[in-house]
Parts: structure tokens; sequence; C-alpha cells
């Protein structure tokens, strides 16, 4: 029997390559999103079997799991790409929409990973990606809680790396730098927001992903230039703090 891989966020972007790239790898597919009809519309396109489940994670994750049990579906292979930022002053933004993301980015990914490891191990294969950010690796003022989530993302994957070294399953953080999606207009990105450079798009990000997975690697920063460009700010965190404050200020 072969593989099924679920996938959060699947409707766009980082997700929708996702599920070409593993079902072109021969996964079937779980995909998970709130937009029923993007979601349909992608599982006809794609060459393997693909199941449909409209999801609000920010709202709903603890009744995936259950969804999934109903459909009499193992998951081999969990990706938590689903997420979303907010952008500009702390103080500007509604405090209800930042506990959303924070719902979506970190909540669901425990809740996720809670409920489908347990069924890899007793199986003994499976894995569990999940797509992070490099803005998870320092604070960023101006998208001060999305980087927060984030870096809560980075942590628990390899945390539980750790944890899961001596059993079959496997994990990967994936930490893009910018990529070209529907991220940026979610997150409120106009033709004047400065973006740190090194952009890629979906494709590349998700290629270079499943190769450091082929490699068993922990984490990865996908892309020619971004992980050259994080090896290089290696500088006090109140220096970067500083830098980073100008790079992300909003233009007035």
């Amino acid at each position: 029997m072969g593989e099924t891989a679920l996938i959060t966020g699947a409707s766009a972007g980082i997700g929708e390559e996702f599920a070409r790239q593993l079902a072109a790898r021969g996964y079937d597919l779980i995909l998970v999103a709130r937009r029923k009809d993007r979601l349909e519309q992608l599982a006809e396109e794609l060459p393997t079997k693909a199941t449909v489940i409209e999801c609000d994670l920010g709202s709903e994750a603890d009744k995936l799991p259950g969804k999934v049990k109903r459909r009499k579906l193992d998951v081999d292979l969990l990706v938590n790409n689903a997420g979303f930022g907010t952008r500009g002053r702390f103080t500007d933004i509604a405090g209800k929409r930042d506990a959303e993301m924070v719902r979506v980015n970190c909540e669901a990914v425990v809740i996720l990973t809670h409920a489908f490891v347990p069924g890899m191990i007793e199986r003994g294969k499976g894995g569990v990606i999940t797509v992070a950010s490099t803005a998870g690796k320092q604070p960023l003022p101006y998208e001060t809680t999305y980087a927060a989530s984030k870096a809560f993302a980075i942590s628990f994957m390899e945390a539980l790396s750790m944890e899961l070294r001596e059993t079959p399953v496997k994990t990967l953080v994936v930490n893009p730098g910018p990529v070209k999606t529907e991220w940026q207009d979610v997150a409120g990105y106009d033709e004047n927001t400065r973006i740190v450079p090194g952009m890629i798009n979906a494709e590349k990000c998700v290629r270079h992903s499943l190769r450091a997975w082929d490699r068993g690697k922990r984490s990865v920063i996908p892309g020619n230039l971004m992980p050259w460009v994080m090896r290089a700010t290696v500088a006090p965190k109140p220096v970067k703090l500083r830098v980073s404050e100008r790079i992300y200020r909003p233009q007035s």
C-alpha cells in the first residue's frame, strides 16, 4: 500500500506545491484548508488519490483528527504548513487576529503532531514536516507575534527530533526566507514594503525542502542565497534588533 500525506494550508502557495510534489512521488494526499473549492480543484489535477477536508485550523484544529479517522485514513507524513502573518506596529494590530495566528501557527501544529505521531510510531514509519521561517530565528519588530510564533515552531520541531531519534519517525523543520505566495497580501505587504533579499518561488522552496528530507536533515533553509544571508548575520542581539527594526519599519 502507498503512503498518505496530510498537508495543511494546501489550497495555495507552499502547501499546494507540497501536494503537487508529493503526489509526483506517489503519495496519496489529505488536503486540508478553509477554501474547499480550491482544494477540490487541486485534487482533480493530482495523479494520486486526494481526500479533501475543509477545516479552519484557527478554530477547529482539534476536530481534524476525528475527521481523518472517520474516513479510515492513516497519516504517514504530516506536513504542518498552514500559517499566516501579521505586519505593523503591535499596538495597531487587532489582538484577536494575533491570537488567531498563534492558534494556527503554534497550537494547531502541537494538536496535529500529538494526534498523528503515535500512530506512525506504532506502524513503524512516518514523518513530520513543519514549515516555520527564518523569521523565527531572531525577534522581528513589526512582525513581532509572527516571528515569535515561528520561533516556537523551530524550537518545538528541533526538540521533537531529539525525542524521536530512536523511533522510525523523521522530522524536518523548513525555514524559508521570503517566498512569493499569497502570504505577503494577507500580512499586509504592499509595493512600498521592504523585503529582505533572496525571494524564491514555492516550487523551489518545496523542492529544496524535500531534498533535505531525503537526506535526513533536521532543518533546512531553502534557496541559494538565504542560507548565506543567515550565516552572515552573526552579530550581538542588540545590533540585530536595531537593524531589523530599520528594515521592517513600516513606510510612512
